[in-house]
C-alpha cells in the first residue's frame, strides 16, 4: 500500500492559517501572536485567509451603508434582487480592498505614532483578522434578516422597521462593538502593550481620519 503524501512545509503553514482564521473567534491571543512572525513562507500563508476576511468583511459593510437600502429605488437596478446581489459582491470586494489598504495605512501610522515597531504588512494583517467579527454578521445574521424582510431591505419605506428590525441592528452594532474590541486587543497582543496604549494607537487613527477627512466634511455639514 502506497503512502499518503506528505504535506509540503508552504502547505503545513497555509493549513495552521485557516485553522488560525476559525480560531480567531473563540481564541484570538495565539492568532495575533502568529502575526509577530513576518517569515515569508508565513506570510504567503496567511493571504489567502486574509482576502477571505476583507471581501467578506467589505460585504458587511457595504450591506450596512445607507445607501444600500435604497439600491431597489435605482432604475438601473430593475427591481431585481439578483442584480443587488452582485452590486453587494463588487462594491464589497471593493470597499473591503480600499479598506485594507488605506485602513491599514492610518493603523500603521498609528501604532507607529504609539512606539509601534511594526511593518504596515503587520498593520493590515491585524486590521483583516479584527474584521472578523462582521464575517459572523454576514453568514449568519443578514440571511436571516433577508428572509424576514425580503426586499424591503432594499427599497425606502418598506416594511423593515419596527422592534424586530431594531433587534437585529442592536445584533449588527454588537459585533461591530465586537470588531473594535478585537482590533485593540489584536494591537495589544501583537504590540505586547496595555489595553490603555493599544487603544490610545486607535485613538490616533481615528484623530488621522479626523484631520485628513474635516475639510471635506465641511461642505457636506453646511448643506
Amino acid at each position: 500500500m502506497d503512502a499518503p503524501p506528505q504535506e509540503t512545509p508552504q502547505e503545513t503553514f497555509d493549513r495552521e492559517w485557516w485553522l488560525r482564521t476559525l480560531a480567531v473567534f473563540q481564541a484570538p491571543r495565539p492568532v495575533f501572536a502568529a502575526l509577530r512572525n513576518e517569515a515569508p513562507e508565513d506570510i504567503e500563508a496567511r493571504q489567502e485567509p486574509v482576502l477571505a476576511l476583507v471581501l467578506l468583511a467589505g460585504m458587511a459593510g457595504v450591506l450596512l451603508a445607507p445607501s444600500t437600502g435604497r439600491l431597489l429605488d435605482e432604475s438601473i437596478v430593475d427591481n431585481s434582487m439578483a442584480v443587488v446581489a452582485v452590486l453587494v459582491f463588487v462594491t464589497g470586494g471593493l470597499y473591503g480592498a480600499a479598506t485594507y489598504w488605506l485602513g491599514g495605512a492610518a493603523l500603521y501610522v498609528g501604532l507607529r505614532g504609539a512606539g509601534g515597531r511594526g511593518s504596515y504588512l503587520r498593520a493590515r494583517h491585524i486590521l483583516a483578522f479584527a474584521a472578523a467579527p462582521l464575517v459572523v454578521g454576514l453568514i449568519f445574521i443578514w440571511p436571516v434578516r433577508i428572509a424576514v424582510y425580503g426586499s424591503d431591505l432594499f427599497r425606502s419605506g418598506g416594511a423593515d422597521e419596527g422592534t424586530g428590525n431594531l433587534v437585529f441592528e442592536a445584533i449588527l452594532g454588537a459585533i461591530g462593538l465586537w470588531a473594535f474590541g478585537l482590533l485593540v486587543y489584536g494591537i495589544s497582543v501583537v504590540e505586547r502593550w496595555s489595553i490603555v496604549r493599544a487603544l490610545v494607537a486607535v485613538g490616533l487613527v481615528v484623530l488621522g481620519l479626523l484631520i485628513v477627512t474635516f475639510p471635506f466634511l465641511i461642505p457636506l455639514a453646511s448643506r
